[in-house]
């Protein structure tokens, strides 16, 4: 992970510079927001939202662009996150999903389906914008 003019950006392998993009699956509009607004403070571009999980797989699948990282709530309506998780996986199984979550008890099952990363809610931006770029280094 490479911070270039406080601007959260990865190195690409045409040595170039590219914004890191996310996702948020949150039925929270008040969280939602508040996401996004500290993930822009941080440089990341917010590039699809979703407020349930049928939300999420549609927008997914018609992404030219997928993103880099998609932050997952579990309880949602329509489709909770962890069958949110298993489409998205299927449909593109490089995708890095951080489950942000305060049932603690799908923790083991989100990340043996695949998720790069659990956060238990309430969380700080410090620990999210750490565990983002954690993912990010992994890459």
């Amino acid at each position: 992970m490479i911070t270039l003019k406080g601007v959260n950006s990865f190195y690409t392998s045409r040595r170039r510079y590219k914004t890191v993009s996310i996702m948020i699956v949150e039925d929270d509009l008040s969280l939602q927001r508040l996401y996004e607004l500290m993930l822009k403070t941080y440089g990341f571009e917010v590039v699809c939202k979703a407020n349930n999980g049928k939300e999420a797989v549609e927008s997914f699948e018609l992404l030219s662009r997928k993103p880099d990282i998609i932050l997952m709530d579990h309880r949602m309506p329509v489709k909770n996150g962890i069958d949110t998780a298993i489409e998205i996986l299927q449909f593109n199984s490089h995708t890095r999903i951080i489950f942000t979550s305060a049932d603690k008890t799908i923790k083991k099952q989100a990340l043996n389906l695949g998720a790069a990363s659990f956060i238990e809610k309430p969380f700080s931006i410090e620990e999210l914008y750490k565990e983002i770029n954690k993912i990010l280094a992994l890459k």
